[in-house]
């Protein structure tokens, strides 16, 4: 079996992940570090993966979690503005360092030394349709509910990769360009195209031929049309259910209309009934039997 039929059996993930996560490509995810580090490491071995799979909310799942030169990085990615994201990484972050904690030999919990632990650097990666600034600060303390001040603090740096922003970023990290390119390109496509499934093809074309992400796009096309077609449903579905719901003054509404939303995702075929039943945090029997009350 080739390395790319791996490839397409492992990655059901979102397709900044399918191409920055990947362990058959730490080139690129150690090119993304350095972009952002302004550093300048070479060994794509140094890069210790360590992927989240299991749902935080909504069924989603964070993207890109490595170790590398004492700095644990977080990574996610976001295709619609989210300000909840310190607490997604505070969640994170307590999983792997639970984790690291528990693995790591010269690491002992109950020492009566100060024990050393890899620097949390978290960072989400926007590319929403939604105008926001090139980086943007979030901050968990923005979300508690008290005048209080608190203990616990977690900064999240938004950075803005759609094409046109953070360009010198760009410049420096190929595949980030590309990745951010081949996503304009299929947006503002899709209507000359007549279909986003064209529009991927022709973005995909529209990339230069010594993209670093070409071939790669080209022999996983199916895996990235999957990916990009649900991400955009789900991003459209919402924008509309949350503006429909604003109109109508009603939170319950606005819940059931990213219900319906996954349903009608699974009867276009984008999604199986797992993955639907999976994202909105139910059984598969309970959502079959959603699917059957609609």
């Amino acid at each position: 079996m080739s390395d790319i039929s791996k490839i397409n059996r492992n990655y059901k993930d979102r397709l900044f992940k399918f191409i920055f996560g990947n362990p058959d490509k730490k080139e690129w995810t150690l090119s993304l570090y350095n972009a952002m580090n302004n550093s300048s490491y070479t060994d794509p071995d140094a890069i210790s993966l360590n992927t989240i799979e299991d749902a935080v909310y909504m069924g989603m799942k964070n993207d890109v979690s490595f170790l590398i030169a004492d700095t644990l990085n977080l990574y996610e990615h976001q295709s619609g503005y989210n300000p909840n994201m310190p607490m997604r990484f505070l969640i994170y972050a307590g999983m792997i360092y639970d984790k690291y904690t528990e693995t790591t030999e010269e690491y002992h919990r109950f020492s009566s030394k100060q024990q050393s632990a890899p620097t949390p650097k978290c960072v989400c990666f926007y590319n929403g349709t939604r105008e926001m600034g090139d980086r943007v600060i979030l901050k968990l303390s923005d979300a508690f509910a008290s005048g209080v001040e608190p203990d616990i603090e977690v900064k999240v740096t938004m950075v803005n990769i759609n094409y046109g922003h953070n360009k010198e970023l760009l410049k420096v990290c190929e595949p980030l360009r590309d990745y951010s390119y081949f996503v304009h390109e299929a947006r503002i496509n899709r209507k000359s195209a007549g279909s986003l499934t064209k529009a991927i093809d022709i973005a995909i074309e529209k990339l230069s031929d010594d993209s670093l992400i070409k071939p790669f796009l080209i022999a996983n096309r199916a895996e990235v049309k999957n990916m990009f077609i649900t991400e955009y449903d789900e991003e459209k579905a919402f924008a509309e259910q949350k503006a429909e719901g604003r109109a109508e003054g009603i939170a319950i509404g606005e819940a059931k209309g990213k219900m319906d939303a996954f349903i009608g995702l699974v009867k276009d075929g984008l999604l199986t009934v797992s993955q639907a039943a999976e994202k909105v945090n139910m059984t598969v029997p309970e959502f079959e039997a959603a699917m059957q009350g609609v």
